[in-house]
C-alpha cells in the first residue's frame, strides 16, 4: 500500500504514514493466525515439533510487528522519496513493472496512446431449418 499511496500523491512521509494505517490490519489478521498455528505446535509431546513451533512463533511474531510495522516504515520514512528512486543502469537488469499504471495514465492523458475501442458483438448466426 505504501508504493500505490507514493504513487498517487508523491510525499513519502504521508505515503508511509497513509499506507502502513491500510496495512496495519491486514498484518496484523495474517500474523496473529501464524503465530496461533505454530503456538498450537507447541502442545504435542515431541521437543522437537515444540522447538520449532516456538522459534517460528517467535519469528512471525518480531517479522510482523517489529520489522514489517515498526523499523521498515521507519527507514522508509526517514529516505523519502529515495526509496522509490529506479536508476537508469538498473533499468537495464530490472524493469520497473508500474503495477499502479502511472506511466499508462500519462501517455493516455498526452494524448500518445488512444484507448482501444470495444470490440463489435459478434453476429450470432441462426440457422433456419
Amino acid at each position: 500500500m505504501i508504493k500505490e499511496e507514493h504513487t498517487k500523491n508523491g510525499d513519502a512521509r504521508r505515503s508511509v504514514v497513509r499506507g502502513t494505517g491500510l496495512s496495519a490490519r491486514v498484518v496484523t489478521a495474517a500474523a496473529l493466525i501464524m503465530f496461533s498455528i505454530f503456538v498450537a505446535f507447541m502442545f504435542t509431546k515431541d521437543p522437537t515439533t515444540k522447538a520449532i513451533g516456538f522459534s517460528f512463533a517467535v519469528g512471525v511474531f518480531l517479522d510482523a510487528f517489529v520489522v514489517r510495522l515498526t523499523l521498515v516504515p521507519a527507514v522508509m520514512a526517514i529516505v523519502g522519496s529515495r526509496v522509490w528512486h529506479h536508476p537508469r543502469w538498473l533499468a537495464r537488469h530490472v524493469p520497473d513493472p508500474d503495477i499502479e499504471g502511472r506511466h499508462l495514465e500519462s501517455r493516455l492523458a498526452d494524448g500518445s496512446l488512444t484507448p482501444a475501442a470495444a470490440p463489435a458483438p459478434a453476429a450470432e448466426s441462426v440457422r433456419v431449418p
